[in-house]
């Protein structure tokens, strides 16, 4: 069965040393977290070692995304320059693996014209099919006005916005996450709950901005089979009852613009679950790489539980076809070089 892994992540060595070499108290801390293991030196790869692992897992196609918190948090020249940079580098990996790499877009969102700038200038550039994105770049959250205008561009251009985790601002930290050991208060504010918190809080933002009824045709993604907000949808939607201004009930939201990947968690439950609040066909493989790993077998496994054979396909595969418009391969582009370039 094809597979498609749709949140794979990698970074560039420009855009890590500009993350680590910000001052403390502005530096992203959850940036540590890409030190473990062999996790350096895949980040840094979109060439045959990527490709090797595809292989080995059984991943057909990966759809590269900047690993967290991407530049969301950079100042803004630095943010434009890497975040080109790095759309630069994800379009030539994609025009030389045409049929195993396409990629979100980088964008620096410290600068909200810039950024729609930059989604402009990436509209035809070989391979990029959505947007990797965060709910807040620095004190301003996604569903600011200003960020409308690249809200309503990536709807026209049918740009899925994948939401994607980010650690919490200092002062929800020292308030909810410190006070044990430092390593058990990053978990704590990233993975082990933070991330997660801060993401659907994200998605529910743009919920209760209008931000749908205002561009229907906007997609979102969320990982981690929907950051927490499924689990919790019944009671979630009890915002209906308040935020009255808006065309439909907050719940409706999710069968009509939100879409849920799995993140690596290849967990029967979780898709028992998921099934009780959104349709299958809103339901999307990613792997986390490198973070997570995929192997066929597990995920073979996993699709076998789904009793049809057709919305195995569709989780597999055929649902991110639909979403990123993957039918074809992207031409390449006359004026940018295929060739390799050194990471800097």
């Amino acid at each position: 069965m094809r597979v498609i892994a749709i949140e794979e992540h990698w970074t560039t060595a420009g855009i890590d040393r500009a993350l680590r070499a910000q001052p403390a108290g502005v530096r992203d801390e959850s940036v540590a977290l890409n030190d473990r293991g062999d996790i350096p030196e895949r980040l840094l790869d979109i060439g045959e070692q990527r490709i090797a692992a595809m292989d080995a897992a059984g991943v057909d196609l990966q759809i590269l995304s900047i690993a967290p918190p991407g530049t969301h948090g950079l100042p803004a020249r630095q943010a434009i320059a890497l975040s080109r940079d790095a759309n630069d580098r994800a379009s030539e990996a994609v025009e030389r693996y045409p049929t195993r790499l396409r990629a979100m877009t980088t964008l620096p969102m410290s600068d909200p014209d810039a950024a729609v700038a930059e989604l402009d200038r990436t509209a035809s550039a070989p391979g990029h099919v959505g947007i990797m994105s965060y709910g807040r770049s620095g004190e301003r959250s996604l569903d600011d006005p200003v960020y409308d205008e690249l809200l309503a561009a990536a709807a026209d251009l049918g740009r899925p916005v994948f939401l994607h985790p980010q650690i919490p601002p200092n002062p929800v930290r020292e308030a909810s996450y410190r006070g044990f050991d430092p390593s058990v208060d990053l978990a704590l504010a990233t993975f082990g709950w933070g991330w997660h918190i801060e993401a659907g809080l994200a998605a529910l933002r743009l919920i209760l901005r209008g931000t749908f009824d205002r561009h229907p045709k906007l997609q979102i993604v969320l990982g981690h089979w929907g950051e927490m907000l499924l689990f919790a949808l019944d009671r979630i939607d009890s915002l209906s009852h308040v935020a009255t201004d808006l065309d439909r009930r907050v719940a409706e939201y999710f069968r009509t613009n939100i879409h849920i990947a799995t993140s690596g968690m290849l967990t029967p439950r979780l898709l028992r679950h998921a099934l009780d609040f959104t349709s299958v066909d809103r339901i999307l493989l990613s792997g986390d790489y490198p973070f997570h790993r995929l192997d066929a077998e597990t995920v073979t496994e996993f699709l076998q539980t789904l009793p049809d054979p057709a919305d195995q396909h569709k989780i597999s595969y055929a649902n991110a076809e639909s979403l990123y418009g993957l039918g074809e391969a992207p031409a390449a582009s006359g004026d940018r070089t295929t060739q390799p370039q050194e990471q800097s």
